[in-house]
């Protein structure tokens, strides 16, 4: 281990002498600005006091249940997860679109992400006029997903949790550091510290990503802090997958939360896995072409993708709605 940590960091420092720092400025550099959709006529955007969110109220009559909604590693406020937000203000639920990296105010890099940010999320959710603060949800997919369960865990009082392409466990940030040269950091943290997390171990292979978390999942046993303890959440749990996943084992991840809270004697999730979809397989049903096609890059097939989000949809909404007590 020590020769292989000398070797790369020798490697290293050649690159940084030979590239006159132009390695270090490759890991190091801030990604391309996230895209920020408007909140749109029936919606608002929020900035300030810690957040940066599109906020959606909900048609109809008060006291509504609200859900905190939570994209992925894509950052900011996407146009996928606003087409979720609208899609449940409809169905009478108030809506936070938080952004939570890549934003205004926000770390460029999904690393060391407060849990505060989700907190004070909540915190402000609850305190809006029309909302029922005893009837909160989380909604989130992808790494919206890892840190929705997460929060779950830690804040009081959250009924509802629907997850898609979950992560059973907290992983490195994702920055060049971490997946080049090793564990520098997590992807949250709280009260300044980092939340304990897995190391991505392996290199990227013909499907992509997938062997390293693979790989990173194979050290568990060594690393059981970095398990997200679900047995600490006590509301209703809902988790979709697809098994043609290529960017990380979301479905073997989702068996890990369900086996999990068996032994923990905890809830069992209600779990939707789809054969022919991939990591696009949870979000409102497709509207356009480009972003059936685009999703499809991450695995299933155009059809099992759009298949998997008409099929499931309707089926997250109606658990919301159920363990929410919402009309």
């Amino acid at each position: 281990m020590k020769r292989r940590w000398k070797i790369a960091l020798g490697a290293v420092g050649a690159l940084l002498v030979v590239g006159g720092g132009g390695f270090t400025y490759m890991l190091t550099r801030p990604p391309a600005p996230a895209k920020m959709v408007e909140a749109g006529p029936t919606g608002q955007r929020i900035e300030g006091s810690g957040i940066f969110a599109n906020y959606y109220p909900g048609a109809g009559t008060a006291p509504h249940a609200a859900i905190l909604l939570l994209g992925g590693s894509e950052g900011g406020l996407g146009k996928d997860m606003r087409a979720a937000a609208l899609l449940l203000q409809a169905e009478g639920f108030t809506v936070l679109q938080l952004a939570y990296h890549n934003a205004p105010g926000k770390s460029a890099k999904l690393k060391n992400i407060p849990l505060e940010d989700f907190y004070r999320g909540l915190d402000w959710l609850k305190k809006q006029p029309g909302v029922d603060p005893a009837r909160i949800g989380i909604v989130g997919y992808s790494k919206g997903a890892e840190a929705g369960l997460l929060v779950a865990t830690r804040y009081p009082g959250i009924g509802a949790v629907a997850l898609g392409m979950p992560s059973s466990v907290v992983w490195d940030g994702m920055s060049g550091e971490n997946y080049l040269i090793g564990s520098f950091s997590s992807s949250w943290s709280e009260k300044g510290k980092p939340v304990p997390h897995l190391a991505y171990k392996g290199q990227p292979d013909s499907r992509g990503l997938m062997a390293v978390f693979e790989g990173g999942l194979k050290e568990l046993g060594r690393n059981p802090a970095a398990i997200i303890p679900v047995e600490k959440y006590k509301g209703k749990l809902m988790l979709i997958c697809g098994e043609a996943e290529k960017l990380w084992p979301s479905c073997p991840m989702t068996d890990q939360i369900v086996e999990r809270a068996a032994k923990s004697g905890a809830a069992s999730p209600v779990v939707l896995r789809y054969k022919d979809a991939g990591h696009g397989a949870m979000g409102a049903p497709f509207t356009d072409e480009k972003a059936r096609a685009n999703w499809s890059q991450m695995g299933g097939t155009e059809e099992g993708n759009a298949a998997a989000r008409t099929d499931g949809w309707p089926k997250i909404v109606a658990f919301l709605k159920a363990g929410l007590g919402a009309d």
